[in-house]
């Protein structure tokens, strides 16, 4: 019954006073119960997609990728209190998270947490997601208020009933204070393992949501590494749900894997991407695309194990819309014989854990496969150096690499001295700037250089930093799973105000054991190192091993020196060499490019040549340059890379 109905009915004398009519519409407006509604149902009927944060700009759709609706209905079910997505990239797992937002802002106004790897990615998310949304779905426009006198920041938004606070897993203040109801965890596997000293960002988030009985704990993430990662953790606790679709030709459901879809080879036994497609495994019909997307929108969420309040799903990029199969399969053919850009795909296309096996390498084998070249091979695109810095030495090593991400050890150089003197650096300087004979060029120079700062930071700072230019850069170690290689930004030590970039050395020793595991010499990332290194160089090289321990109750990854091994500096220099690299990367290098470069430029020199020799008086500048040649604007991010 409604409000006006009741008071027409039950009207009495004293109802005729305004003030207690407005009050009883109110309050019996107040008893009826809001209608039911659920996440997807919301967001068919209200969300608008905004052309800078889609590709799909308008109306949103949850048919177009029906997998999504059980997941976003799991966090609208009053009785479901955590939902885990272990998922790959490219199946909307971050828009699921808009909806779910918007959901509450609108309907169900309270306290959320959104929590980030970092603080930086917090503020992207608030700017280049949040924002779009409540400026394009008019049911929230307006619900947040915006200007200085608001007290609504990028990170802080208040809306009629309740806010959202968007912080860094790495930031121990935004995960103190006030209670939240709603707890959205975004790529939980890229956590630090302690947000400052306060401890594990994920078990603190989780603590502020204790007092509410209508509680929801969102998770969601790419997985990593078996048995450290921590969404996949979370997902064997749940109910562990996997989407089943029907065949489009027998009708038999099943569940999609990668071992499922098959492709040609051509006569050379190279994969034929473009011929890749889903064999059923009940009937061995073929599907194209056009087929697999249709039974997707068929399909179902079905629990492998009893519900107890925690909802789990799990996804890869074969379920998404957006994603077809012979992309799927041309990553993969390009990943498979490189360890580190396998791992990559398994947990960002295939949505699964990484297996690491863990073996030790020995150095008697790396020691064996020795080979006989004195100057940097042909396939040499460019070169980099590492130093490590100790008390009465410099340690340089200088690698090669190819446009497969092999690596050539061109020979370690020792500089004796005292390294708070000024002429050992001295003799440093000298070697980044003398040339190593190439096969293909003739000669080749130094394009970049790392140097660790741990051990006399002063004299490594000043000594980088008059040579920035150069691409010799002052480094930092930084233990810790999931850390990148090299950060694209340097950092300043406080005292000094000398720049610095900070390297991810376990993910560095992740790459260079993976490498050094593969046994032919023709893959990529095979690791070439001619006679000049001897059995104690290897003996270094492979002094640490991956173990696995429990801090506060999590269990953590970590490099160690193997029991009788106590020198690793080897294995340091390797791994500073390959840092540069990876920050000339950053800056724009393409190995391939650059391969590709170096060959058009002989072939473009021996034309010159044969033009010469067929006509002395003709003007080379009118022979015209191969296009890969031409000019080109790059974009610049640490130094400019030519």
């Amino acid at each position: 019954m409604s409000a006006t109905n009741a008071l027409e009915q039950y009207s009495d004398e004293w109802l005729v006073f305004e003030g207690v009519k407005t009050f009883c519409e109110g309050f019996l407006k107040g008893l009826e119960l809001p209608p039911r509604q659920t996440i997807s149902e919301w967001a068919d009927e209200n969300r608008i997609l905004s052309s800078e944060s889609s590709a799909e700009p308008g109306q949103w759709q949850t048919s177009r990728a029906e997998y999504q609706r059980g997941i976003m209905d799991a966090i609208s079910d009053i009785n479901c209190d955590e939902v885990t997505i272990v998922a790959s990239a490219q199946v909307g797992k971050t828009e699921i998270i808009n909806n779910a937002v918007g959901f509450f802002i609108d309907k169900d106004p309270c306290p959320m947490l959104l929590l980030q790897p970092t603080e930086d990615v917090a503020k992207s998310w608030s700017t280049d997601r949040l924002a779009p949304m409540l400026r394009d779905t008019p049911c929230l426009q307006g619900k947040v208020a915006e200007g200085k006198d608001t007290g609504n920041t990028v990170l802080h938004k208040s809306f009629p009933g309740g806010h959202i606070t968007m912080v860094g897993a790495n930031s121990p203040a935004g995960l103190a204070s006030r209670p939240i109801r709603i707890v959205f965890m975004d790529e939980v596997d890229r956590y630090p393992l302690s947000a400052g000293k306060e401890g594990d960002p994920i078990k603190l988030a989780m603590k502020r949501a204790t007092t509410f009985w209508n509680k929801k704990i969102i998770k969601c993430s790419t997985p990593t590494i078996s048995g450290i990662s921590k969404i996949d953790a979370s997902f064997k606790n749940s109910d562990m749900r996997f989407y089943y679709v029907p065949c489009p030709h027998c009708g038999e459901m099943q569940r999609l894997i990668w071992a499922q879809v098959r492709w040609d080879k051509d006569d050379a036994g190279n994969g034929m991407p473009e011929t890749a497609a889903y064999v059923c495994e009940h009937c061995g019909t073929l599907w194209n695309d056009v087929e697999r997307w249709h039974a997707i929108g068929q399909g179902e969420w079905r629990a492998s194990k009893p519900f107890h309040g925690h909802a789990g799903f799990a996804l890869w990029e074969g379920y998404s819309p957006w994603v077809k199969l012979e992309e799927i399969v041309k990553a993969f053919l390009d990943a498979k014989d490189d360890p580190e850009a396998l791992k990559t795909f398994v947990n960002t296309s295939l949505g699964e854990v990484w297996e690491d096996k863990g073996e030790r390498i020995e150095e008697d084998k790396l020691v064996a496969r020795r080979e006989a070249y004195e100057t940097a091979p042909v396939e040499v695109v460019v070169i980099t150096a590492g130093v490590d810095v100790q008390e009465d030495r410099l340690e340089v090593d200088r690698f090669g690499w190819t446009a497969k991400n092999q690596s050539f050890g061109l020979g370690k150089v020792v500089l004796y001295g005292d390294p708070a003197a000024p002429r050992v650096w001295d003799e440093l300087d000298d070697l980044l700037q003398t040339p190593i004979k190439h096969d293909l060029v003739g000669e080749m120079t130094i394009s970049a250089c790392c140097v660790d700062s741990g051990y006399l930071t002063q004299q490594v700072g000043n000594f980088c930093k008059e040579r920035w230019n150069r691409r010799v850069w002052a480094i930092k170690g930084m233990p810790g799973e999931g850390r990148p290689i090299f950060k694209k930004a340097p950092g300043k030590l406080r005292k000094t105000n000398l720049e610095f970039f900070l390297v991810g050395t376990d993910t560095v020793k992740d790459v260079i054991y993976s490498r050094l595991k593969i046994d032919d010499p023709d893959a990529p990332g095979y690791c070439h190192f001619n006679m000049s290194y001897d059995e104690n160089h290897f003996v270094q090289l492979t002094a640490e091993e991956a173990k696995t321990s429990y801090s506060k109750g999590r269990k953590i990854r970590f490099y160690a020196l193997r029991p009788g091994r106590k020198r690793n500096e080897a294995l340091d220099i390797f791994g500073y060499s390959l840092a540069a690299l990876e920050g000339l990367k950053i800056s724009g290098l393409d190995l391939r490019r650059r391969w590709e470069k170096m060959l058009a430029k002989q072939e473009y020199a021996e034309k010159i040549r044969e033009a010469v020799e067929a006509n002395p008086e003709v003007n080379v500048e009118d022979i015209p340059k191969p296009k890969i040649l031409q000019k080109r604007q790059r974009r610049r991010v640490v130094a400019r890379f030519a």
